[in-house]
């Protein structure tokens, strides 16, 4: 009796550990940065309404492939400088991916900063475009860092040394624009974060070999402004400088495609943005 009472308990004490293991496993977050767990997050979902309706003719922009060591090949869209030169904006996109909206965006800044630069708009979705909010949030939730990482490798090893290259992102994309700015090392030359998800791990801000430029929104209920702070000091740390603007509107205030586009304060950001990127990339 006293030996079938201790197997007993020993079975419900096992069952329960597994009980707890397989919770802790179920429930985990996702790996990478912290845009990838607010992708999950309802609230942030119900905040990105869907984009508005719109079609974009590319003037001169067209998509382009490019290798990638040891996977598929990445695509961006491409827009060439008015003549070849040395100037570089990589840009990468919200949570919705590589849509006409930042197809357009590529060709204006490309005209913002006189022609003298080429942009690249960056795919990290090989392919993939969300329209509604629940499609982003499996696309973003579902970027596997690795491969986003070697995607921006593998397009700043196409781009070349010897260039100046600047990065901007908005939301998700301006987290990765952090992420870019880190990559092209010396050759980085100014990033442009839009309420993006300030890195926290040291070991990925630590190369960090450029100034950066924080957009802020401060009604934004998902990025704390204590992170952002913290990035600051962080980036600091490394001999760079951080600026940080901040305006009285919501979470990505500054996408055109957001029903709850924020003109004023997007055109106010926007001043800030250009002349930090024509003073980056020495544009007169």
């Amino acid at each position: 009796m006293k030996q079938t009472t201790i197997i007993t308990t020993l079975f419900l004490l096992s069952f329960i550990s597994l009980q707890k293991v397989t919770a802790q496993s179920c429930c985990k977050k996702p790996s990478g940065s912290g845009m990838e767990v607010l992708a999950l997050n309802k609230s942030f979902k119900a905040a990105h309404e869907a984009p508005l309706p719109f079609s974009y003719t590319a003037e001169k922009g067209t998509m382009i492939a490019y290798k990638v060591e040891g996977g598929a090949d990445g695509n961006a869209f491409y827009v060439p400088a008015d003549e070849p030169g040395d100037k570089i904006l990589i840009m990468v996109h919200e949570w919705w991916g590589l849509n006409d909206y930042i197809k357009k965006e590529a060709e204006r800044w490309q005209k913002l900063l006189g022609g003298k630069v080429a942009v690249y708009a960056i795919d990290l979705y090989d392919g993939k475009v969300a329209s509604v909010p629940d499609e982003a949030g499996k696309l973003m939730s579902g970027l596997d860092p690795k491969r986003a990482d070697a995607l921006i490798g593998a397009l700043i090893k196409k781009i070349g040394k010897g260039k100046s290259i600047a990065t901007i992102g908005w939301c998700m994309g301006g987290s990765w624009s952090f992420t870019a700015s880190v990559t092209a090392g010396n050759e980085a030359v100014g990033c442009v974060m839009y309420y993006g998800f300030p890195e926290k791990g040291a070991s990925r801000i630590k190369p960090l070999k450029t100034d950066v430029l924080y957009i802020y929104g401060a009604k934004d209920n998902f990025i704390k402004i204590a992170d952002v702070k913290g990035l600051g000091k962080a980036v600091e740390a490394t001999g760079h400088k951080f600026q940080l603007h901040s305006f009285d509107a919501v979470h990505a205030f500054a996408n055109p495609s957001n029903p709850k586009f924020d003109a004023k304060a997007a055109g106010e950001a926007e001043v800030f943005t250009l002349k930090f990127l024509k003073t980056k990339l020495a544009i007169e």
